[in-house]
C-alpha cells in the first residue's frame, strides 16, 4: 500500500495536468508547409512565363540567321559584333540621355501636381481628373497628336512660338526634345499619382506641429514631406526609369524611327532588316542594361529608404 502513487490527489488539487490531460500532438502538414505546397504551382507557372522568353531570346542570340532561317552556331559572335558597333553605343547614349532628362522633368512636374492634388481646395476632384487625363490617352494616339503639333504643317507649335517653318522632327536636338516633351506630358501624371499616394500616408499632425513651431512651407516640405516621401519617390523613379529605357512607341511614331533608341534599333532588325540573331542579341543587352539600372537604383536609393524607416 505504501508503494501506491500518493501524488495523484495532490496533482488533482493543484490543477497540474496529468498524463490523461496531456494534449495529443498534431499530425499532418503545418500551415506554412501547406501554404508552400499550394503556392508552388503558381510561382512555378509565373516563373516559366517570365523566364522562358528571356531564355529563348538568349538562345536565339547565339545563332547566325539569314532572314528567318537559322544558320551556324555563332556563340558570342553576335554580342561581340553589337558591342563593337558604333550604332549600338549611339542608341545606348540616346536612350540613357532620354531617360535621365525625361524622368527628371517628370519628377519635378509630378511633385507639383501631387502637391496640388493633395491640397484641400474647392473642385479638387475636377483638378485631379484634368491632371490625370494625359495618362489615360493611349501612347500611340498621344504620339501622333504631338507629331501633328510639332510638324511644319499645320505647325501648331511653330505658330504658337512664332518659329515659322522650323522642322522640329527633322533631326538633331530639336527632335530629341520634341519626344521628351511628349513623354513628359504623357507620363508626368503617373508620377504624380504615385507621389500622391505617398503624400496621403503622411500624418497631418506633423504639419500642424511644424506650423506651431514656426516652420515655413519650404521648411515643412524639405524636413517633413521629402523625408517621409522617399519610399514613394523611389518607386516612382524606378518605374519611370525602367519604362523610359524601353521607349519605343513615342520615338517611332513621332520621328518615324529617326530617333534611334535601343528598342527602335531592335525593331529595325525584326522588321526592316530581319535578323533574329542580332535582334535577340540587342534585346538581351537591353534586358541586362535594365537589370543593372534597377539594381544600382535600388542599392543607392533603397538604402536611404531602409535607413529612414528605422
Amino acid at each position: 500500500m505504501a508503494s501506491q502513487d500518493t501524488t495523484a490527489p495532490d496533482r488533482q488539487r493543484s490543477g497540474a495536468p496529468g498524463p490523461a490531460d496531456a494534449q495529443p500532438k498534431r499530425e499532418g502538414i503545418g500551415e506554412r508547409a501547406l501554404a508552400k505546397i499550394f503556392l508552388t504551382p503558381s510561382f512555378a507557372l509565373m516563373g516559366i512565363i517570365a523566364l522562358f522568353p528571356v531564355g529563348y531570346a538568349i538562345y536565339q542570340s547565339l545563332w547566325e540567321f539569314r532572314f528567318f532561317n537559322r544558320g551556324d552556331f555563332a556563340g558570342l559572335g553576335n554580342y561581340q559584333q553589337a558591342l563593337t558597333s558604333g550604332r549600338f553605343w549611339e542608341a545606348v547614349l540616346i536612350t540613357l540621355a532620354f531617360t535621365l532628362v525625361s524622368v527628371a522633368i517628370q519628377f519635378v512636374i509630378g511633385m507639383v501636381f501631387a502637391l496640388i492634388m493633395n491640397t484641400e481646395i474647392k473642385g479638387r476632384g475636377v483638378i485631379r481628373a484634368v491632371i490625370l487625363v494625359p495618362w489615360v490617352v493611349p501612347t500611340v494616339i498621344a504620339a501622333q497628336m504631338w507629331r501633328l503639333m510639332f510638324s511644319v504643317n499645320p505647325g501648331y507649335i511653330n505658330n504658337w512660338l512664332g518659329l515659322g517653318n522650323f522642322d522640329w522632327l527633322g533631326g538633331g536636338p530639336s527632335m530629341f526634345w520634341a519626344v521628351v516633351i511628349a513623354d513628359v506630358w504623357k507620363t508626368a501624371p503617373f508620377v504624380a499619382l504615385l507621389l500622391l499616394a505617398g503624400l496621403q500616408t503622411i500624418p497631418g499632425d506633423l504639419y500642424e506641429a511644424g506650423k506651431v513651431d514656426g516652420a515655413s512651407w519650404t521648411q515643412r516640405f524639405f524636413q517633413i514631406t521629402l523625408p517621409l516621401l522617399k519610399p514613394a519617390i523611389v518607386v516612382a523613379l524606378l518605374f519611370r526609369s525602367v519604362d523610359a529605357l524601353r521607349i519605343f512607341d513615342q520615338a517611332y511614331v513621332m520621328t518615324r524611327g529617326r530617333l534611334e533608341t535601343l528598342s527602335v534599333l531592335v525593331q529595325r532588325f525584326i522588321v526592316q532588316d530581319p535578323n533574329p540573331g542580332t535582334a535577340n542579341t540587342l534585346s538581351t543587352l537591353t534586358f541586362i542594361l535594365l537589370m543593372i539600372v534597377g539594381i544600382v537604383f535600388i542599392r543607392l536609393m533603397g538604402r536611404d529608404v531602409v535607413e529612414s524607416g528605422r
